[in-house]
């Protein structure tokens, strides 16, 4: 198995964040590593010029309630991007299997209801290990790699509407 960082980006130019409004939604399940997450996209949100009082951030007490989070802010907001930050680990029973198909469905349901990026950052691991080595590991950080997507996306979205 590569230990190569997944995060990596180099080479790969993310557009200037400078006028996005961005919301960050980040589960409290898991907090080692959600907070390690939301460290990392808040610095890359900041690095690539997305002002601080364009940032809004959400805490929701777990990666199932990513979605509805998501959709009230949409709602209730004139957002670019709306990022998702969770982390479901495999347990004994196969709930977390059900937890990350409705999480995932669910971001894309409304990333296509409300034409916006909404942007799943959510690991889903075997172990803590793993999800230690994907929030600031040798696997990289998805919070990195969800600013970057938001930043892709957003921008995207300003070029088509």
């Amino acid at each position: 198995m590569s230990t190569s960082n997944l995060s990596s980006y180099e080479g790969l130019p993310a557009p200037s964040g400078k006028g996005f409004r961005i919301a960050v939604v980040v589960s409290e399940w898991n907090t080692a590593v959600t907070e390690s997450m939301f460290s990392a996209c808040i610095a890359t949100l900041k690095e690539h010029e997305v002002p601080d009082n364009q940032v809004i951030v959400t805490r929701v007490p777990g990666s199932y309630e990513l979605t509805s989070a998501a959709q009230m802010l949409l709602e209730s907001n004139e957002l670019d991007a709306v990022i998702c930050l969770g982390c479901i680990i495999k347990g004994e029973t196969p709930h977390d299997e059900h937890i990350a198909s409705a999480v995932a469905n669910g971001i894309t349901r409304v990333s296509i209801d409300y034409s916006t990026p909404v942007i799943f950052g959510v690991l889903t691991t075997l172990n803590q290990e793993q999800a230690e080595a994907r929030s600031g590991g040798k696997k990289g950080n998805k919070g990195v790699e969800s600013a970057i997507t938001a930043l892709k996306m957003a921008a995207l979205r300003k070029q088509l509407i």
